[in-house]
């Protein structure tokens, strides 16, 4: 299952504060803030999706990541190289260095994290 873009923004936050109460997450955007029941609506779609949870104090939820970061947004690159790219990891490398903004010491770093792959392989 998918989260919408202003879930995933939404999940980001979540992600980086680990726990939250929604004031807790409504203080991390930027102005002009969404409105709180946009936020509780989004929040009660995620958990209906299994990407967060809450242990409840009171009235008050303190909401947490089911999904972890790193496998949300691994499941979505790989989709993106099977679906765009015949997945192929190396067409998708090869589109990713030549059509993007990358820097040189960024291409850099690569080689040497795709070195170090080779190694332990």
């Amino acid at each position: 299952m998918q989260l919408s873009k202003s879930e995933e923004e939404l999940m980001n936050h979540l992600w980086k504060l680990e726990k939250a109460f929604l004031k807790d997450l409504l203080d991390q955007y930027s102005d002009p803030k969404p409105a709180t029941t946009t936020v509780a609506t989004m929040l009660k779609r995620m958990a209906d999706k299994n990407f967060v949870a809450y242990n409840l104090y009171g009235k008050s939820r303190e909401y947490y990541p089911l999904v972890k970061k790193k496998a949300y947004f691994s499941k979505h690159v790989n989709g993106l190289i099977k679906n765009f790219f015949n997945d192929s990891a190396s067409q998708f490398a090869s589109f990713f260095t030549k059509e993007t903004n990358i820097t040189k010491e960024e291409l850099a770093h690569l080689r040497e994290l795709i070195d170090q792959e080779l190694k332990n392989k």
